[in-house]
């Protein structure tokens, strides 16, 4: 007996609609691997109508004063609170993820973090008016760019979405954002909420595919791009954009060393690495991921690390006692299977290294000893509950080894050196440089990388201002 699939449905200028063609892709939940869904496959009329709306709502959200916008904002805010256990169903079906996780790691950053972008709306930076030339005064006005196209990746479904539309809405922008064809469950669900707040068009959702997505950055429309994904999807948006000189924001993958020192409170460390490393059965692009220890507590570090991976539980959402559900998809469950499968004969899988049951994408805790710096999996992302462990002899070879990869998002430093903690936080080459912790992120401070990792910052007020424009007024005193 079949059952039949829940209809998810594109949200363009205040209405859910189906695509104009009535293209669908089902959605399935990771955790049984089943559909339970269905999502518009949005092609170029979906594109289009979702632009139109945007850009028609656009003159009348940018000149609401930031007070009104915020006002929003905060409305917004209260009410996903008040509809948290709709969101965490919704995520879960999308993701996986264990539920109690879901509802405290999740919901209450995701709140916070727009209503600090709603206080964002009301602090405005620019240099003081003066006269830089006699007989003129000089002004500069900070003003929002215009139409953004957002895309956002499947690890966090909601709280990316959170992440794009924040600080646009905030600084005047409308939006047109397009969530991962995998995760679209929730974000339908955020647009509902956001369009009982905002005018018709202020926000629009629409589902699909990459070339959805690819549609969307080649729109004429849009002044902005932005994506949080893969390298390659950044690398492509970045290339449809230039032919249009579009603004760009890439938030792209990680490779986060892990620095550890032979002064460090092991045990402590070790608690701390394996959460961070395995939290959302690793798919977040600054988990930690790349452990370097010095050599002198390599191995009893080592140890400690697999008997914590093999203490570490998957499993089904409604399952307390697990840390990470299931990876994403199937693509996603055979690419870490591949990093495992293809290891060099020198290194060693110290625990895991499986998938877990025959029903969805879990895979086991990992940690794997023995690499050497041009090894596949040391270089390149896996995204996936794996930990990787190398050996470093001092200081300077720790920051050769961290900084010899493309990526550069994040990293961290364990050691009671104060002195060293500070020297290593000043040539690690990440975006974000976290000492004696790993992976806690605040609204106030940016997140955003360099290299391969990405252009821009989220979160703070560097965030906000990636979001708007500076226009210089001169007027003469004549």
């Amino acid at each position: 007996m079949s059952t039949e699939l829940r209809r998810l449905r594109n949200y363009i200028a205040g209405e859910f609609r189906d695509a104009a063609d009535g293209r669908t892709t089902d959605v399935v939940n990771p955790a049984t691997g089943e559909a339970y869904a269905t999502a518009p496959l949005s092609g170029q009329a979906d594109v289009d109508a979702a632009m139109e709306a945007a850009a028609a709502a656009f003159p009348a959200w940018r000149d609401q004063t930031p007070a009104e916008r915020q006002k929003a904002l905060l409305k917004i805010a209260d009410a996903f609170e008040e509809r948290a256990e709709e969101l965490i169903a919704a995520e879960v079906e999308n993701t996986g993820k264990p539920i109690g996780l879901t509802r405290s790691e999740e919901i209450p950053p995701m709140v916070d973090q727009i209503r600090f972008f709603a206080g964002a709306a009301r602090m405005l930076e620019g240099r003081s008016a003066g006269e830089y030339m006699e007989g003129l005064t000089s002004i500069v006005r900070r003003e929002p760019v215009g139409v953004c196209a957002q895309v956002a990746p499947w690890n966090y479904p909601m709280m990316m979405a959170v992440w794009k539309f924040a600080p646009a809405l905030a600084a005047g922008n409308t939006v047109v954002l397009k969530p991962s064809d995998t995760t679209p469950a929730s974000t339908v669900l955020i647009a509902e909420i956001i369009g009982s707040v905002v005018p018709e068009g202020v926000f629009n959702v629409i589902c699909g595919d990459r070339d959805t997505g690819r549609l969307m950055v080649e729109h004429k429309t849009p002044a902005m791009a932005s994506i949080t994904g893969s390298v390659r999807a950044g690398i492509s948006v970045a290339e449809s954009a230039a032919k249009d000189v579009k603004r760009v924001h890439l938030e792209l993958g990680g490779k986060a060393p892990v620095v550890v020192f032979e002064d460090t409170d092991i045990a402590k460390a070790v608690e701390d690495i394996s959460v961070a490393g395995f939290f959302n059965a690793g798919q977040d692009c600054t988990a930690a991921t790349r452990v370097l220890v010095q050599e002198s507590i390599h191995d009893e570090f080592t140890a400690a690390l697999a008997k914590a991976a093999a203490d570490t539980k998957t499993g089904m959402p409604d399952d307390e006692d697990v840390l990470y559900g299931p990876l994403n998809n199937p693509n996603q469950l055979k690419q870490v299977t591949g990093f495992i499968e293809r290891l060099p004969a020198h290194a060693k899988v110290e625990a895991g290294g499986h998938r877990v049951g025959e029903k969805g994408y879990f895979y086991a805790p990992t940690v794997v000893s023995g690499l050497k710096q041009d090894d596949e999996i040391i270089q390149n992302e896996v995204f996936g509950p794996v930990i990787t462990v190398q050996s470093f002899t001092d200081e300077a070879q720790a920051v050769e080894y961290a900084n010899g990869v493309e990526y550069a998002l994040a990293s961290s430093v364990w050691t009671k050196d104060h002195a060293r903690a500070m020297r290593m936080s000043k040539v690690l080459d990440f975006g974000c440089v976290w000492i004696n912790t790993h992976i806690p992120l605040v609204a106030e401070m940016p997140h955003g990388g360099f290299k391969h990792s990405g252009y821009g910052k989220d979160l703070s007020g560097y965030g906000f201002d990636d979001y708007t424009r500076i226009k210089h007024v001169m007027t003469s005193l004549g």
